[in-house]
This record gives structure tokens, sequence and C-alpha cells, in this order.
């Protein structure tokens, strides 16, 4: 077994003793034990220091962000992750980056529009629900890349398409089902409306994004952090432009707390 108070340990315990396959003495002698040796928190890559005990402090393993990185160097930090963890998770990746990644780790799946690579256990079981709404089909990429991060991280996710405001009817006749949600992710460009309109309409937290996309007065993005910095509607937290993986960490943060009871967590 691994260290007896952590997440996955407990989950195999708790298990057991409700199957009846392990006495309940037997469970406390298990976390009783002293934690065995481990191997070192982190390792150098000589480029990367690999940070191992991610997992443990924040419940998931570190992520790897591509931009910037050579493909060789970004397959060898996923790798090397992959040694003490069963999940990786690679953002702002390109083709070059993912064919790397591939011929280092074959199993490694390529979300091409979300701009992602992931390696995770096939029976991974998802938990809970979290929304993802998207205002246009032109924010589907920082939309994806949410949705891609909650799903490796546990989390079940529906997706809205194409459901912003210049046509509100569409809003609304979705707005029940993504309020049956735990909490919700809405990206949206131009002038970024779409989260304060839906947070009106919804009883959930929600976290705004938003995203590049839009003519020049847009200024990059700008304009639709402001309008959901400024919201009128109450709820409503913000990540920074184009930051889709931010806010599916986060929305999974916030998800699993509600989904699983704190003593499995």
């Amino acid at each position: 077994m691994s260290q007896p108070n952590d997440p996955e340990t407990l989950r195999t315990l708790l298990t057991e003793v409700q199957r009846g396959t392990r006495s309940i003495d037997d469970a406390l002698r298990a976390l009783q034990q002293p934690a065995p040796a481990t191997a070192p928190l982190a390792k150098e890559l000589g480029f990367a220091t690999v940070d191992h005990d991610r997992k443990r402090r924040c419940g998931f393993p570190e992520v790897v962000f591509c931009q910037g990185k050579r493909p060789e160097d970004a397959a060898a930090i996923a790798a090397e992750i992959l040694t003490r963890a069963d999940r990786v998770l690679l953002t702002r990746a390109t083709e070059a980056h993912a064919d790397a990644v591939r011929t280092r780790i074959p199993n490694a799946q390529w979300h091409e529009r979300a701009r992602c690579l992931t390696v995770a256990p096939a029976d991974l079981p998802q938990r809970g629900r979290v929304a993802v709404v998207c205002a246009g089909t032109a924010d589907l990429p920082v939309a994806e890349e949410a949705a891609v991060t909650l799903r490796i991280a546990g989390n079940r996710v529906e997706q809205f398409t194409d459901i912003g405001v210049a046509g509100l009817h569409r809003l609304l006749a979705k707005a029940p089902a993504i309020g049956a949600a735990n909490v919700v992710v809405a990206v949206a460009g131009m002038e970024g409306a779409l989260p304060s309109v839906l947070a009106g309409l919804i009883d959930r937290p929600l976290i705004a994004v938003p995203t590049s996309v839009g003519y020049g007065a847009n200024f990059g993005g700008l304009s639709a952090l402001l309008t959901m910095l400024n919201s009128c509607a109450a709820g409503v937290g913000v990540v920074n432009i184009d930051n889709g993986f931010g806010a599916g960490y986060l929305a999974s943060l916030v998800n699993l707390r509600t989904a699983l009871p704190d003593a499995i967590l």
C-alpha cells in the first residue's frame, strides 16, 4: 500500500470495510502503520525540476505547460510525471509537441481543438457535474481546454456550445440544464456578457473565462475581461484571458468537494 493517509488508500480501506472483506480493527491498524520511506519529492532533469509531490498537496499531478518548451523537453517531463502518477495533462501543445509526446508515450491522446494532450486510466471515474458553456464557436478552443482539464481530473462534464447573448433564446432554453450542475464555467469573447446574464438565471457558482476573440476594440480579450470583472450579477469569479485550464482546475476543486464526502477526498 501507499501512504496510509493518501486518498486512494483511504478509499480502498473504506471500500473493503463496507464490503466486509476487512474488519474495522484491521483497517485501524493499517492506518496506524508508519508511512513507508518515500522517493524524493522532486526529480531534476537538467532543464526542468518535476514536482512529484504535487498530487499529494493539491490533488492533481503537475501539469505541463508546453508553450515555450521544446517538444522533446515536454515529452520528457510528461514521461517523468508518469513514473509516479496515473495521469498527466499537457496544455497549450502544438502538433510538434503531440508528435514528440506520442513517440515517447504511445497511448497519449491528442485533443487538437483544446491544444492538450492527456494520459489517463481508461476507467477513470467521472463524478458530480460541471457545465461548460461557450458563447460562440470561435471560443471553443478555450472551452475545450476547460473540459479536457475537468475530465482528466475526474469530473462529469456537460458542454453547451454557441449559446451567447446575441441569440438570448438559445441561452434561456438551456438555462435549466446548466443550472443543474454543481458549478458552471462560462467562456465568452467579444463584449463578454454571457457570464453576467447566465449568473442572473442560476443559483450555482460561475467561473467566467474571457477569450481574446473579437474585433479591434476587444483589445485581445481585455474588453471581455473588464465586463466580467464588473458583472452586475453575484456569484461570478473570473480567470485570466483564454485561461480555460485555470477555469477547469478551479471548477474541479469546487465540483469534487460537492460530489464526494470529505472523508475520502
